[in-house]
């Protein structure tokens, strides 16, 4: 009996040392938003430290999702109506086949940065619960907004949200 507890003990500590770790941290509207670099569908490497001075609009999506293939227009009409010196706009494509992203993209005419984030690494990051979700980053660096679903980007209630913060 004594040989059977102390091998579960044994089998079980390591799992009871991994358990008792810090939880990773994750994004939180008032919270500096979590860092990332990631690589767009041209080659550039984006990091979003490197952005601060810069209101940034973070959208995770992917083409298998119908929500995120409906509110693509709005947000390239959004991205080509704002300032592009103080405000960048990130389309992470979030666990999905890039050379899918390419011909969507191709296809519709989307010109904004597509990064690719296969892995999920930063959508882990951000607490995703699922595509699409965007996040506000302010020009502190700050995580200042989350919206979970579809929207319409380029009405005039998220311009001038975004605007405000752009003028801040």
């Amino acid at each position: 009996m004594k040989k059977i507890a102390f091998l579960l003990m044994v089998c079980c500590l390591p799992l009871f040392a991994v358990s008792c770790g810090q939880a990773p941290i994750l994004a939180e509207v008032g919270q500096p938003a979590p860092d990332f670099t990631l690589v767009d569908r041209n080659g550039k490497t984006w990091t979003l430290s490197e952005l601060k001075g810069q209101v940034v609009f973070v959208n995770f999506w992917a083409t298998w999702c119908p929500p995120c293939r409906e509110e693509m227009p709005s947000m390239q009409r959004l991205y080509t109506m704002l300032p592009q010196d103080k405000f960048k706009m990130l389309a992470v494509l979030n666990r999905d086949d890039p050379a899918l992203a390419d011909n969507f993209t191709g296809k519709f005419g989307i010109t904004m940065p597509i990064l690719d984030d296969q892995s999920n690494t930063v959508g882990q990051k951000y607490g995703l619960t699922g595509v699409p979700e965007t996040f506000i980053v302010d020009k502190q660096g700050v995580l200042r907004e989350k919206f979970i679903g579809p929207a319409k980007w380029d009405s005039p209630g998220f311009v001038q949200m975004l605007m405000r913060y752009i003028e801040q």
